[in-house]
């Protein structure tokens, strides 16, 4: 690749595209990935480790979160490696496959986030309004297929990024970037085409049927003047949590990326994407955050999973509490 100008680089294939400095990145998104990193691993370590082994009744809203904090803790360790490479300016040094399997994961992971979510928010969307479907009738075995279907469809949708690089080589540093401003040919190709309306798609349908579980159920809570068990009532807070993690993680770098299509609708030349270019790269990391929320969504999700986990706060605390009062006592008979 030789460079052309201040913000655009031209590859050996004759594609132009924009290449911006940031350094106001590079000094604020690597402590806020490894802060994601850390605390994310923290509550997806403990929201598995009470699903695989302190879950005594499973049903298929635990299968589906199951797999997003199996998905969440897998692309946690990407983190680290992403704020390495903005902690370097935006300089990759591992290579072009591992390049690609983590541009991969990431989006994997987004897609993960957002298919699960959407799955457990229309089982319980089929509970609460619609009680006698047979579907609700389904065992852990329906959940566990849906769940592979949506692997699948996660690995059609997102495997393309392993099959090229994504390199782009300029002034002795290396990017390693799956979305790029191109004018010129990669910009309009039907590869780069299809990134980017998956990237809004992704979210603007399951994003729709969020949106309607939510009101249908908020609907059924209305109607219903007796909700003996609070059962109506934490199936909307839940989905209302749901709707939130798709409102600050995954809405804002989905807003930015089309400000981009708008721009490039409207203009051919890089100086106009620079503002554009750092918003979405700032969005991305809300995008991230989801992997730290979801373990919040997990405690909402049914009095199982937030009774096992008070279950298991209480039982720390009551030892504590038991050797405090033994130091008490103690204390008191040496007196």
């Amino acid at each position: 690749m030789s460079q052309m100008s201040n913000h655009t680089i031209t590859t050996t294939t004759g594609e132009t595209c924009c290449a911006f400095e940031s350094p106001i990145l590079d000094r604020v998104l690597p402590p806020i990935l490894v802060l994601e990193f850390i605390f994310g691993l923290l509550g997806n370590a403990v929201a598995l480790w009470m699903f695989l082994f302190h879950m005594d009744t499973w049903k298929p809203n635990s299968v589906y979160l199951t797999h997003l904090a199996v998905a969440d803790s897998i692309v946690l360790f990407c983190l680290p490696f992403r704020a390495d490479y903005y902690r370097r300016g935006k300089d990759w040094l591992h290579g072009d496959f591992p390049c690609r399997i983590l541009l991969f994961l990431l989006a994997s992971n987004r897609a993960a986030g957002i298919f699960f979510l959407t799955a457990v928010a229309v089982d319980r969307y089929l509970k609460i309004v619609h009680p006698l479907h047979r579907l609700n009738r389904m065992g852990l075995g329906y959940a566990l297929w849906v769940s592979l279907a949506l692997w699948a469809l996660i690995l059609v949708a997102t495997g393309y990024l392993l099959s090229r690089s994504h390199f782009y080589r300029r002034g002795g540093r290396t990017q390693c970037e799956s979305f790029n401003i191109c004018v010129g040919g990669y910009g309009s190709s039907p590869l780069a085409t299809w990134h980017n309306t998956l990237y809004v798609a992704q979210f603007s349908l399951p994003t729709a049927i969020v949106g309607f579980c939510t009101c249908s159920i908020a609907w059924q809570l209305r109607r219903k003047t007796i909700d003996a068990h609070g059962k109506i009532r934490r199936a909307v807070q839940f989905v209302l949590a749901v709707a939130l993690i798709f409102v600050i993680c995954f809405f804002p770098s989905t807003a930015s990326r089309v400000a981009v299509w708008v721009l490039k609708s409207r203009y051919n030349e890089c100086r106009h994407f620079k503002e554009a270019n750092l918003a979405f790269y700032t969005s991305v990391c809300f995008t991230y955050f989801n992997s730290v929320l979801n373990p919040l969504v997990y405690y909402f999700s049914s009095p199982a999973f937030s009774g096992v986990f008070r279950k298991l706060l209480h039982k720390v605390l009551g030892r504590k509490e038991e050797e405090e009062e033994h130091v008490a006592t103690v204390a008191t008979g040496n007196m």
